[in-house]
This record gives C-alpha cells, sequence and structure tokens, in this order.
C-alpha cells in the first residue's frame, strides 16, 4: 500500500493563470499565492487588483499583458513559463456572446472560438511541453462550463466552445497521463462575476426581459438557491492543483450548487 500525506501546499508550483485580472482568475491567483506557488497571471490589461498583489508578493507573482490570440502575445507568455519552469495551469481566459441561431454568424463563432477553442489549446499544449521537457510532474485546469454540458438555443456558439474544452482535456489527460501530469477541467455554473452584467443584458435583449431578471430567475433554479462565487471556484482548483487530486486525471468537475448531476 502506498501511504502519502496529503497537503495543499502549492510551494512546488510554478502556475500559469489565464484571464487573471477580475472574478474567477484574480480569485484564483489569490488562493495560489497564499498557498505558497509562485503565479504568472496574464489578461489584456493590468488593473488595480493585479498591482496589489504585486505589491504584496513582489517575489511569487508576475503579471503579463497580452492577448493570448496574438501570436507573439502567446510566444512571449510561454517563453516567461518556460524561464520559471510552469509546472501547473490555470487556464481561464474566455469571452461570452449569444445570439439566435439564425442571427448567429462565423465572425461570431471565430471570435469565440479563436480563445475559448484555440488559444486554450495552444497554451495548454505549450504548458505540456514544458513539463514534459523538465521531466517534471504537473496538472492542468481548463475551464469549461455547465454550459458545454448540454446546448442552449440562445448560446450555440459558446456552448459548443465550452464542450471543446471538456473533450480536449479528456484527450489530453489521456495522452499525458503517463507522464504525470494530470489534466481536469472544472464547469461552473452560474457564478456572481462582472460578466454576468453584460451576461444578463443579452438576455434581456434577446428574451425582451428587464435589467435584472434573469439574474434572479438563474439562481433561484439553482438548488442551492443562490449562484456561486469565484472563491466556490477557486476550491476545487486548489485541489486540483495539489496532490490531494493526484489519482483524478480526465475529470470534468461541475461547481454549480447541483445544476447539473452526473
Amino acid at each position: 500500500m502506498i501511504k502519502k500525506d496529503f497537503n495543499l501546499n502549492l510551494d512546488e508550483s510554478s502556475c500559469l493563470i489565464t484571464g487573471a485580472a477580475g472574478g474567477i482568475g484574480l480569485s484564483v491567483c489569490t488562493s495560489f499565492l497564499e498557498k505558497g506557488a509562485l503565479v504568472i497571471a496574464t489578461d489584456l490589461n493590468k488593473n488595480l487588483e493585479i498591482e496589489v498583489l504585486e505589491k504584496e508578493y513582489p517575489d511569487k507573482f508576475y503579471f503579463l499583458e497580452g492577448n493570448l490570440t496574438n501570436k507573439n502575445d502567446l510566444k512571449k507568455c510561454l517563453d516567461f513559463c518556460e524561464k520559471y519552469k510552469v509546472n501547473t495551469l490555470f487556464n481561464n481566459a474566455a469571452i461570452f456572446d449569444m445570439a439566435p441561431l439564425l442571427e448567429s454568424n462565423i465572425e461570431q463563432y471565430e471570435k469565440i472560438f479563436n480563445l475559448n477553442v484555440k488559444a486554450m489549446f495552444e497554451v495548454m499544449q505549450g504548458i505540456c511541453k514544458i513539463i514534459v521537457s523538465n521531466d517534471d510532474k504537473g496538472s492542468i485546469i481548463n475551464l469549461s462550463s455547465q454550459a458545454g454540458r448540454r446546448g442552449e438555443a440562445l448560446v450555440s456558439h459558446y456552448c459548443a466552445s465550452k464542450a471543446a474544452v471538456i473533450s480536449y482535456t479528456q484527450s489530453t489527460a489521456l495522452a499525458f497521463a503517463s507522464n504525470s501530469i494530470r489534466v481536469n477541467a472544472i464547469a461552473p455554473g452560474v457564478i456572481d462575476t462582472p460578466m454576468w452584467e453584460h451576461v444578463d443584458k443579452l438576455f434581456a435583449k434577446y428574451e425582451n426581459r428587464p435589467i435584472g431578471e434573469k439574474k434572479i430567475l438563474v439562481r433561484e433554479a439553482v438548488p442551492m438557491k443562490r449562484m456561486g462565487t469565484p472563491s466556490d471556484i477557486a476550491g476545487v482548483a486548489l485541489f486540483l492543483a495539489s496532490d490531494l487530486s493526484c489519482y483524478v486525471t480526465g475529470q470534468t468537475i461541475n461547481v454549480d450548487g447541483g445544476s447539473v448531476l452526473n
């Protein structure tokens, strides 16, 4: 029998967190830093919250401005990760949009898939290469969504992009299981982040609702009767990044208050 002392210490983790400047990404940055990880964060722009983390963790936190759909920005990010021997990825950067199916177009598809799928894959592939080249073990955590579990009439491109995240997670987990690289995904339900203001306005437009009504309706539809918080996701990310989950790979964990049951 293998005996192992489990802990949530991330002192040996060098992490890349994408989409890091707000909401879920920012919460994961803070949680990983508190547990001792070195964190490389990236997003389109730096903000006050990022500056606070830079001052609080001057030797542990590095922020890169960039757009992961831009080839040069992506290379700059991965080169930086190679320098710091990144072995943990929280692959979070994504965008949301919606429209009735007959109004959905290829431009919207390309915008969503370029970040949510193509850049997600390229970042994941790049970090796996770094881990393998360093003969290290690692953890990849991809952000899917409950929208990736089933289609929705108004959200076809976004749902398809998040379903692709689940499929890539499974394939990559099998590809690197023998390299001790664990690859899992998190499927959040409705999470109360600043993005929900944008989402709510889109539902108001296409479902002819007053602003704020959709947010109330989705909250009441959750069995636990509340929207999730970024810290709800960060807790599961900590589990997947740590050796508490050392025998977990290829899984997509629902964090949604009971909305989707496996």
